[in-house]
Order: structure tokens, then sequence, then C-alpha cells
């Protein structure tokens, strides 16, 4: 059962997996295609190649003998491939190391045995981690049910039949012969199933004991292939070299070569090559999702368009900037980095331009310089955008573009003599230029992109605070003490999510529109009653005040729907209630019923959830259950803060709310001393000041200059 359980969990993870693998080799293909393939817009000549055929007959110029390096190689493999390999002497060592893990084993297996505390089945759970061994349940349970003489025969006789085997020379395609030598060597008094034993036990431990020196090996080759003499080729003038219509073969290309009638161009060495950093880069990528488990991508909608927008500026790159001076430093890879890193995080803003920086620059002339140059730019331009919560904060990372542009060219083009001033001058107007482009192009793309991945920025985030912003207007018009409330909340969550290391903008602006909903009906909620006329609807069905309730959440999720709130933001709506009980409604249905709880429908009273799938969205369900019980309880000091702020995390914990938040045991003890905190500064005492009596007119004031005005008293604290 734990088996199958175990498959299905694998298949389930290889499930998801596959399109992401699948999506990353089809990406390092392509980029594989953009590096070798002929797309650039200006081309240099096309010269042929090794393997085409030939347009016509070349005949040898001069009569010529040069060393064949392809008839040497040839030969000197040939040379290589008679050498047999080569072994070492027998190890006492592995067989002593082998004979000491059998012992460890032994003794394990005795401990398991001898262990009156567990059970049948814990035993055989026991010996099957065993670390060297794997047993099948069959022969495990003939070993459990062994007497302790038995066993004793059987340890020894393994020791005894391990070390006749590795005293012979075991190479390592001699290990299964040595292994089907085991019965042989096993003491024929033994019973057939108590033998079976001793082999299924030793088997394992046979290894090979002369092990196979590549060392030598290759030693022994190289001297083979260094006794090889070089291969001489002689043309006589006038001899063909390769006729029309035929194949260039390796040895014609070399004699063209010999020959200077062509330039080389190996495009397989080429291709090669460009495989090899296509696939360090793709390893480094794979990496990096391993280690992140896909974070911050979430959905694999996300990591098609990043691949989109990658291809899509790499063959750019290498359709533009081949064989040309200016426009490798005006071409906009900043722009990708900062794109990645405002709509997702700083790290990932600097892998993914790190890995297109590198493979845009490849194969161009001044190709290091460029790769720094990029790789400098992009990492500048995002450390300088930080969180990009405004607009200027683009310019200013486009304006340290062009300044970390102008120093790398200043660094690697200044040393060099045929640098004029003119063109060092262009270059860095260049270098500004493309700072300029790259921020304008990222609030384009930024903008773009959000919109079609539903993905929250923090300039969007900015925006929805703004004062003048219709939903909140809304909020302030219709229910002025639930906005309040959200405020309240907002503050909590937000300084909480500041110490935890979560995301406070975003949490602060989905707590402000968390309680959206109670809009549409406000003078349900008592927060927007008048006080004296509060009105706790006892008289109404209990259900009936529950459904009501519960309806803000889904008029909260509308209203978002309608002001065009991003789906991030909908999530506190949704999330911030979980699943939890209206218990206030669900008490009195329970009352009514006689006490009686089976007579009641929870189902009825409980909130639509889910429950908090991110730190964010669990911050304000804490936060908001915090704000209401301190305001409810009132508590006088510090501790009984603390005590609040325990209870509201235990009870979330307690009915499994916080499950799939992510939240650690260690940011829950800081998110209470958070809560704690902020609530002491909120609910700090106030002084109480006098009035002031009425200050005389200027006129009096410059006929009694020399009467001093007295001071206020300060009165007692509130």
């Amino acid at each position: 059962m734990k088996i199958n359980d175990s498959l299905e969990r694998s298949w389930h993870q290889f499930k998801i997996l596959l399109p992401r693998i699948s999506l990353l080799v089809l990406c390092s293909f392509l980029a594989l295609g953009a590096l070798v393939l002929p797309i650039a817009i200006r081309q240099p000549g096309v010269s042929i190649s090794e393997g085409d055929v030939a347009a016509q007959d070349v005949q040898a110029p001069r009569t010529l003998t040069y060393t064949s390096q392809i008839l040497t190689n040839q030969a000197q493999e040939a040379a290589r491939e008679k050498v047999q390999p080569v072994f070492l002497s027998t190890d006492p060592s592995i067989t002593r190391s082998q004979l000491e893990k059998l012992r460890i084993t032994q003794n394990y297996i005795s401990a398991v045995r001898y262990d009156s505390f567990a059970t049948l089945d814990e035993k055989i759970q026991d010996l099957s981690a065993l670390q060297f061994v794997t047993f099948d349940t069959k022969t495990i349970t003939s070993i459990l049910n062994l007497s302790d003489s038995r066993w004793q025969t059987i340890q020894q006789e393994s020791l005894s039949v391990l070390e006749q085997v590795m005293r012979r020379t075991i190479r390592t395609d001699q290990v299964a012969d040595a292994r089907r030598s085991i019965p042989t060597l096993i003491n024929f008094s033994l019973p057939e199933d108590q033998a079976e034993i001793v082999t299924k036990i030793v088997e394992p431990f046979v290894i090979p004991n002369s092990l196979y020196s590549q060392e030598l090996t290759e030693r022994a080759r190289q001297e083979a292939a260094a006794a090889v003499e070089p291969v001489s080729r002689t043309y006589i003038a006038g001899e063909t070299i390769i006729r029309r219509g035929q194949i260039i073969t390796p040895v014609a290309w070399e004699a063209l070569v010999a020959f200077n009638l062509i330039e080389t161009d190996n495009r397989e060495e080429e291709i090669w090559a460009a495989a090899a950093l296509v696939g360090l880069m793709s390893i480094l990528l794979a990496m990096y999702f391993y280690r992140h488990q896909g974070a911050p991508f979430k959905s694999f909608r996300e990591l098609v368009l990043l691949s989109i927008i990658f291809l899509v500026f790499l063959y750019g790159a290498k359709v533009i900037i081949p064989n040309r001076t200016i426009l490798p430093y005006f071409f906009p890879i900043a722009a990708f980095a900062l794109t990645i890193a405002s709509l997702y995080t700083v790290e990932a803003g600097l892998i993914f331009p790190l890995v297109l920086s590198i493979l845009a620059a490849y194969g161009l002339s001044y190709s290091l310089d460029l790769t720094i140059y990029y790789i400098v730019t992009g990492l500048v331009g995002v450390l300088f955008l930080g969180r990009g919560r405004r607009i200027a904060n683009y310019f200013s990372a486009g304006l340290a573009i062009g300044v970390s542009g102008s120093a790398v060219i200043l660094a690697y083009r200044l040393p060099d003599a045929i640098t004029d001033w003119v063109g060092l001058a262009t270059l860095i107007a260049t270098a500004f230029a493309n700072g300029l482009a790259s921020a304008s192009i990222t609030l384009l793309l930024q903008f773009l992109f959000s919109h079609l991945l539903g993905v929250t920025t923090a300039l969007q985030l900015m925006d929805l605070l703004r004062p003048d912003h219709p939903l909140l207007q809304f909020m302030l018009r219709n229910m002025p003490g639930s906005y309040q409330h959200s405020l309240q909340v907002a503050n909590l969550a937000e300084q909480a999510a500041e110490a935890i290391g979560a995301d406070p903008l975003l949490t602060r602006v989905g707590a402000i529109f968390h309680d959206a909903g109670k809009g549409v009906n406000p003078s349900f909620f008592i927060e927007n009653q008048v006080q004296g006329k509060i009105d706790s609807h006892d008289e109404l069905d209990p259900v009936e005040a529950a459904a009501t309730i519960i309806q803000h959440i889904h008029d909260g999720v509308a209203l978002c729907k309608k002001y065009r709130l991003p789906p991030r933001i909908q999530d506190f709506v949704r999330e911030h209630h979980g699943t939890l009980l209206t218990r206030y409604q669900y008490t009195q249905a329970v009352e009514a019923a006689g006490g009686d709880p089976s007579l009641v429908d929870v189902e009825r009273f409980r909130y639509p959830g889910p429950t908090p799938q991110s730190r964010e969205t669990a911050l304000l369900m804490l936060a908001d259950g915090m704000e209401a019980r301190s305001r409810s309880e009132l508590p006088k000091d510090e501790e009984e803060l603390r005590q609040i702020a325990r209870k509201v995390i235990d009870y979330c914990l307690r009915e499994e709310q916080l499950n799939q938040s992510n939240l650690t045991l260690r940011d829950l003890s800081t998110v209470t001393e958070s809560f704690v905190k902020t609530l002491i500064n909120t609910y700090h005492p106030r002084i109480r000041y006098p009035e002031l009596r009425q200050l005389p007119s200027v006129v009096d004031a410059k006929q009694s200059e020399t009467v001093p005005i007295q001071a206020p008293v300060q009165a007692e604290d509130e």
C-alpha cells in the first residue's frame, strides 16, 4: 500500500513537472537555433564548408607535402583502441572494508532481533531500511524466526564465505561470476533455507577488489598514441583534390586548407560550442527552479510567457546586433531584467537576464565586453529599481543603466589603441539612450504582462492606495466604520509582513480592501452602526444573519471585479475569513436547537474560503481577528495584548486555517510581537492640554510687549 502511494505521488509530481521540463527543453533548442542559424540582418561573407558538395573540380596548384592531422588522429585512435584496460592489483583494504560493513549489518540485524519492545511489523520495517543490503519480506521473516544459535552460525558462515570470495581477484566484469560462486563456498551442513539466507546476506558485499585504473589505462593509450609517427600526405601539382559533385570530406577539406584555397568555417564546432553554452545555461535555470520549487512563477502560463519574452529578446538581439558597431550598446537587454524584477522578484530579475546577456553576446565581436556590459547594466538597473513603487524609480534605474554602461565602455575601450574619442562619446551617449529606452520599454511591458498574467505590481498597488480611487471613495462614503477598521487591520498586517519578510505593500492594499463587500449592506455590521443604537440582530434567524454576514465576501469579490482590482487583491477578500464559522450566529442556532449541535447544519454558518494560500492573506486573517478582539476586550497592558494575539493565532491553528500559508512557528512568534508593538504604539496614552486663553491682538501685543504670556500647565495623562 505504501509503495503504491509512493508511486502515485511520484507519478503526480512527474505529471506536474513534465510540461515544465518540456518547455525548458523546447526553449533550449530555440535558443540554440538563435545562436547558430544565419538570421542576422547583416550577414558576413558566405563560404563553403565541410560536407558541402563541390561546385567545381579543385586541383593542387603546386606540389605539397603536409602532415595530415586527420589521418594522424585516425592512426593514433587506432593505436589507442588496441590498448587493453589496465587494472590495479587486488586491494586488501576493500576486503576488510566489506567485512566490516557485513559485521555492522549483522550487528544491526541482531539488535533488531533482540528488540523486545518492537512488534514484528516494526522489525520488518527496520530491516527493510538496511543501508548496505536489501532483503525481501520473506527473507526478513526467515531471519527473524531463526533461533539464536542458528543466527550465530549464519553470521559466522557469512563472514567466512565473504572472506573466501574476496580473496580472489575480482574485476568489474567478474562480479557476477564471483556472486554465483557463493553457494559453492557455503558449508554443506547448513540447511538449504539457511544457506539461501547466507547467500542473500553475502551477495551485496561482493564488489570488485581489483579496480580499473583510468589513469594507467589512459597513460598506456597516450604512450601508444605518442608512438605513432605523423602521417604525411603529398599532392603533385595538377593532381585533383576534389571533383565537382563530390562531397567535401574531412580529408579533402584539410587538403584545401593546407593549400590556403578556402577560409575555414567549422560549423560543427560552432554548433557544439553553442550547444555546450545553451546546455550550461539550461542546467543553471533548472537548478534555480529546483531550488525554489518553481517560485516565483506560480503557473505554467507565466512560464510560457516568460519563455516567449526571453526568446523575443534573444532573437531580436541575434537579428539586429551582429556585424554592427553602435546597435549592440543600444539594444535594451536591461529592459528584460527590469521587467522580470518588477513583475516578480529581484532574484529572478538577476538570474534570467544573466542567461540572456551571455547568450545575446555570444559569438559577436567584443563578445566579452558586451557580456559584461549587459550583465552590469541589468544588475545595476534592477538594484536601483528596487520594488519600483514610483515612475521615478524606473527612470532612476534608466539613469543608473546609462552611468554603469558608460563605465564599462570606458573600462574596455580606453585601453584600446584604435578607439577614438568621437567613437567613445558616441558609445557613451548610446549607453544613456539604452537606459532611457530600457526604462520606457519596462513600463510598457510591465503594464501589458501584469494584465495578461494577473500579476500584481508595485505600481498597481500604489495606484490602488490613491485616496481618490473609486472603490476607496465608495468604502469611505458607505461604510466609514468598516473603513476605519480596515485601516487599523492594514497597519497591523503591514507591520507584521515587514517583520517576517513578506510583502508589506501587497498586505496593506489587500487589508484595506478586504471588507469592501460590507459597503453593499453597511448598516448590518456593528462598526457602521451609531453608538448607543447598536443592533446585534438577535431578533433575526441565525441562519439568515449568518448568510447576510457571509455575503460580504461575495459582494467584496464582485466589487473588486467591478473596479478591476487585480486577482491577487481578490484573494485577500476570499481568504481573510478562510473557512471559519460565524461563531455568534452558530452559537445562537445551537441554543435555539436546545443545545444539540447535531440539529444544526454547521456548513450554513461557514465562510466559503478558501483558507489563506499565502503568508500575506494569512497575516490579514490574524490581524483582522486581533483588531476585533482587542477592540472588544479592551486590554489594559502589553501582556493582555500578547495573550489576545496568542489566542487569535491558536484559534486559527486549531481550525487548520494556516496549513497552506507557509507561515512557520518562528513567523507566528514574530507576528505576535509585531501585533503587540503596533497596538501599543497605536493606543499609547495621550496628554490632555488645557485650552489657551485668547491671545491679545497685534496692537495690544505691541502695547504690552513687556508682559509675558503664561505657558500652559501640562495636565495629567489621559
